[in-house]
């Protein structure tokens, strides 16, 4: 577990931070004017790295047109015209992303997508670790436990101005993003016109999902901000904001796939004798469920934060900032199911046909609830400046982040008919689900099943409850300097360099409590934790009644039934049960690159090479076993480096002030996960003497790209801006994210000695075009000037080999082949409304789903569609007043099923339809 006092530090800086928001009176307000110095300004032959903010959709395209290498951006205007819940969501507005709501964490599955909000994002077809996330620059900490993607659902869109996202790297950007970097900004005073200027806004947010369960579904934020410049000269500027907001929510869940995995309740139709899946019949199409859960997924969201910058121009050659920012996001999850699971499966045959078909001997009825809280921030630093001296720009600066994931008490208690006995409920048919045409699951239970479904009180209360606590976080600091060299005539336009080192430590714990089973007979509902209900568990589809959980209730039981004792994390010994899950890294990079600028009239020319460095030490714990006997373990370390090289080749050609066309060819590579550098090590020995470690593999390769990008530009000055793309990224050593579970774990053999480690896989490829279109009819006569419209579109191929016999072509993880966003907008005298749709197609999530050794038990998600609407008006004297609508046709937002091709099996959310007001007034 981390140190108090990190914790400390990080609600005095969030403190720190809010108070200086709301004490100035505060609250994302008033629009950035365009960047009044050249410190701002993009210079020539960089990317977008200084902090620049886009007011709106006009000047994002602005400045997608200045940059040298490929991005997107999204202005002010565009997280601010959206009901999205985090800037996650809202990255999927821009063409080449893909959002999606759960992972590979302690979070993932079901139980991460039931939150009803997009958590992570991928970047032309590759997954949320093959990205950087920065913040004004600064590379953010990577929290999460068993990845190096960042859970982006932490930010708000209103604490923030501009994300610009870069989808190619050049030789002064961090090597280690293959999919993209994602830079989220925020302005500083000399990024408005007027001396002082500053805005409040007050927000309320309805979940329609929580209505239809009886509950308000009601939230709401508020959120300021504040500049001014100041001094003899106004050298001086300081800017501040701060936000609060919380979102209640109940969605439903019917979880069909969950069940399978977790409890076996999955068949094939026609089977041999074993139950095997017949031959000559498509697995996929064979498979039947044999049960599900149906619950409710209810809780809270807050979050807090904000930023401060200050900025100091000292004289005409040399400015000084430091910027801080930080997010703190708390949520409570409660998710209570009712099971339906087949036991006493066996297999009868099917006349002489020699196929054989399942026999459900019985069917259990079960209530299953756990808590899923999640506590996590995110706090960036940075101090620096720009100093000119003749042609030379020097930029030094210091940066330190840290970020936190925890699941502290994490708590699951349950309640079965079957406590004592394994005869009760027989059943005797092959098949327990029909399907409506809404392709969802309908149990086919007998009344006396229906009936103790809906009576989760007279269940045998199981035990006591099993809690689980997870700390995960990760801080990380280091200095870059950077060196610019501008001449004044002649094709070499500029000669610029940098070194970067930083050093990062993570650490991760995990602890379990299990305690004993109750053998009294006790019902659930004697232990007092039912304090109320649902009247139906997926309101229009499933009409069983549902408890909820007194929350107070459950912890007092719990902590009068957990004692060391009960500690059983993953050994028999104490001292290796407190510390089997636990695990340390420290990771430092060191870097350096040069570049040079060539101009030839309208062409530019920048080659550029980068070197990284990489040193990871993982600390973690060995469990050793003599003669089968488990013996006291201890911590054990390895040792990682990676040295690459990384060239890159950037063209432009410039015609005129309306078309730029780029070509790019650069490499990147991405770092595996610490989990699978430096897991803990199990050490077992055979009864024949053979010795077998299962353990993190520090010799696992970095994945590499080669990269191509073709892109082209134009701006009408009539309100339209119009983008292409093609790009090809070509892989090698690839590892997907596989959570805790060893990735493509192989087995290598030494004497009498086996190692069980994560190995990379194979090759892959992906290539794509993206396409984007905005136009705003600004020539028609009026009142039609105010109409335009945006659409775009990415479609995508993506292939990789696993590594793993059967898995040598397969589609990449949470990667859509096609993806769309299409907008009709109206804006015209302070009237804005726009009517937005936005579109995913279906991509694998998990696989081998099933740990079938082949691909067919791939878990894939359905194709997600949402309509948008917002409207906004901007009244006199700074009082403006939206609404956005997310999700208006009420579309489920998760539909996760086994097999490609089929939705036998399948796991459904539906979090419903948001609504956000929101009152701004900028003073």
């Amino acid at each position: 577990m981390r140190s108090t006092k990190h914790h400390l530090l990080a609600r005095a800086i969030a403190a720190a931070i809010v108070t200086a928001g709301f004490a100035t009176v505060a609250c994302a307000g008033d629009a950035p004017a365009a960047p009044q110095d050249s410190t701002t300004a993009p210079a020539a032959a960089t990317t977008l790295g200084k902090i620049t903010v886009a007011a709106n959709r006009y000047d994002a395209s602005q400045l997608q047109m200045d940059a040298v290498n490929t991005v997107n951006v999204l202005s002010a205007d565009d997280l601010k015209y959206t009901a999205v819940h985090n800037v996650a969501e809202a990255l999927g507005l821009l063409p080449g992303v893909n959002v999606f709501n759960t992972g590979q964490s302690y979070f993932g599955g079901i139980d991460g997508a039931s939150r009803g909000e997009g958590m992570f994002t991928s970047v032309r077809g590759l997954n949320a670790e093959y990205n950087v996330n920065l913040i004004n620059g600064v590379n953010v900490a990577q929290g999460m436990a068993y990845s190096r993607g960042v859970q982006l659902s932490l930010l708000p869109p209103s604490g923030l101005q501009t994300i610009v996202l870069n989808k190619t790297s050049t030789a002064d950007m961090d090597g280690d993003a293959i999919g993209g970097t994602i830079d989220f900004r925020t302005p500083t005073a000399f990024d408005f016109s007027a001396p002082t200027s500053g805005s409040v806004t007050a927000s309320g947010r309805m979940e329609s999902r929580a209505r239809d369960y009886g509950d308000n579904g009601l939230g709401g934020g508020l959120a300021g901000e504040f500049q001014s410049k100041f001094g003899q000269e106004k050298q001086f500027g300081i800017y501040a904001s701060a936000y609060y907001d919380k979102r209640n929510y109940v969605n439903s869940e019917a979880a069909a796939a969950s069940s399978a995995l977790n409890d076996g309740s999955w068949e094939f139709a026609r089977t041999t004798a074993k139950g095997d899946n017949a031959p000559g019949f498509d697995p996929v199409r064979n498979l039947l469920s044999t049960g599900m859960n149906i619950g409710t997924s209810s809780g809270h969201t807050k979050r807090y934060g904000g930023n401060v910058s200050l900025d100091w121009k000292v004289d005409d050659t040399l400015t000084a900032y430091a910027r801080a920012t930080y997010g703190y996001a708390q949520t409570e999850q409660d998710t209570t199911y009712l099971q339906i699971i087949p036991a006493n499966v066996s297999y009868a045959p099917i006349g002489t046909t020699g196929l054989y078909q399942p026999v459900i001997g019985r069917i259990a009825t079960r209530f299953w609830y756990e808590t899923n809280p999640e506590k996590a921030d995110l706090a960036t630093f940075q101090v620096g400046g720009d100093k000119t001296l003749g042609g030379w720009t020097l930029s030094p600066s210091l940066f330190y982040s840290f970020g936190d994931n925890d699941r502290p008490d994490h708590v699951e208690i349950s309640a079965r008919n079957d406590q004592y006995s394994s005869a009760n409920f027989p059943y005797g048919a092959g098949t327990v689900m029909s399907y409506g045409a809404d392709h969802l699951p309908y149990p086919m239970l007998t009344p006396a099943m229906n009936a103790q479904l809906n009576s989760v009180a007279t269940l045998y209360a199981r035990r006591s409850g099993q809690l689980t606590k997870s700390y995960s976080g990760q801080e990380k600091g280091g200095a870059k300097f950077d060196a610019r060299y501008d001449f004044e005539d002649g094709a070499l336009r500029s000669l610029q360099f940098g070194v970067k080192y930083s050093d990062a430590h993570r650490e991760f714990t995990n602890r379990d409590w299990t305690t004993a089973k109750y053998t009294d007979g006790r019902s659930f509902g004697s232990l007092g934790l039912i304090d109320g209900g649902y009247s139906s568990v997926f309101p229009g589809v499933y009409g069983y009644d549902v408890p909820t959980i007194d929350q107070a209730a459950l912890k007092r039981l719990i902590a009068a039934n957990v004692t060391d004792a009960n500690l059983d994390t993953c050994s028999n010994l104490y001292i290796n049960n407190w510390n089997c899950n636990t695990q340390r890294a420290r990771e430092t990079v060191s870097a350096a690159y040069a570049m040079a600028s060539f101009k030839w009239g309208d062409l530019e020319v920048i080659p550029g090479l980068r070197f990284e460095h990489t040193d990871i030490r993982n600390t973690f714990w060995s469990t050793p076993r003599d003669a089968g006997t488990e013996q006291p373990g201890h911590f054990a370390r390895n040792f990682t480096h990676y040295d690459e090289p990384l060239p890159s080749l950037f063209v432009n050609y410039r015609d005129g002030d309306n078309a730029v066309y780029r070509g790019s060819i650069w490499t990147s590579y991405t770092r595996p996960a610490f989990v699978q550098l430096g897991g803990g090590s199990q050490v077992s020995v055979s009864a024949d003497g053979l010795t077998t470690i299962t353990e993190g593999n520090p010799n696992l390769k970095p994945i590499k790209s080669l990269n191509f990008d073709l892109s082209g530009e134009w701006g009408n000055q009539h309100g339209g801006h119009a983008m292409a793309a093609l790009f090809y990224k070509s892989l090698s050593n690839y590892i997907y994210e596989s959570g805790s579970n060893p990735v493509n774990a192989g087995t290598t053999d030494a004497g009498s000695i086996q190692y069980v480690r994560p190995q990379n896989g194979g090759d892959g490829k992906v290539y794509g075009v993206e396409t984007a279109l905005r136009q705003k009819f600004q020539d028609m006569p009026a009142p039609f000037d105010g109409f335009g419209v945006g659409f775009n579109a990415t479609r995508q191929w993506t292939s990789v080999d696993l590594g793993l016999d059967g898995f040598h072509h397969q589609r990449i993880q949470n990667a859509p082949e096609l993806m769309a966003n299409a907008e009709l907008f109206y804006e015209k005298n302070g009237f804005s409304v726009n009517l937005s749709y936005h579109y995913a197609g279906s991509y694998v999530s998990t696989y081998d789903y099933f740990g079938q050794n082949q691909p067919w038990d791939n878990l894939w998600i359905r194709p997600v569609a949402r309509v948008d609407l917002h409207a906004g008006y901007a009244f006199a004297h700074g009082f403006q007043v939206d609404l956005s609508i997310s999700n208006l046709t009420r579309n489920y937002t998760y539909w996760s099923h086994v097999g490609r091709n089929s939705l036998a099996i399948s796991d459904v959310v539906d979090s419903g339809m948001t609504t956000l007001l929101t009152a701004k007034y900028s003073f």
